[in-house]
């Protein structure tokens, strides 16, 4: 796989975007939002494809035995290391949840490389504006998890606005 995919670097630009990163961890953890099916819904959103409620449980359905049977592993891992583990202090385990930081990364990119080969933008959806298309991707994911929370997206679909094509 390779770490120049245009829905990796896509990812990791619209991440760095002021106060992204702490709403899609707040969805995350309030909402069970797999953030990189949230990023892949916007990101087909630059390639002005809309989606509906069914296409996003097809998308979810691609990735979530990966999903489940290697991202969240290594999230709770590198959770727990950073609390420590006992008897073990965290200063004696940094390098390693550092380590499993570097792993989980690397399995959320194997999660989006997968989602951007077997799901490519053009196969998705209808066309729409990209702003439609935004709104339209995170009310179907809304839909498909029953419920998102409105000021989080607010700030998505603020940040995608300043990243438009």
């Amino acid at each position: 796989m390779s770490k120049s995919s245009v829905f990796w670097q896509f990812s990791l630009d619209f991440y760095a975007r002021p106060r992204v990163a702490g709403v899609c961890l707040q969805l995350q953890d309030s909402a069970g939002v797999d953030v990189n099916l949230l990023l892949y819904l916007l990101f087909i959103a630059t390639h002005q494809r809309e989606v509906s409620r069914d296409d996003v449980a097809r998308l979810d359905a691609l990735v979530k035995a990966w999903r489940e049977q290697a991202v969240l592993p290594l999230r709770t891992l590198r959770r727990k290391l950073k609390t420590g583990i006992e008897p073990l202090p965290t200063r004696e385990t940094e390098s390693l949840r550092s380590a499993v930081k570097r792993i989980e990364l690397d399995a959320e990119r194997v999660e989006q490389e997968t989602l951007e080969r077997l799901a490519p933008p053009a196969s998705l959806g209808v066309t729409s504006a990209q702003d439609a298309a935004a709104r339209a991707n995170l009310a179907a994911y809304g839909a498909f998890l029953s419920g998102l929370p409105a000021a989080p997206v607010g700030v998505l679909l603020e940040a995608f606005a300043q990243t438009q094509c």
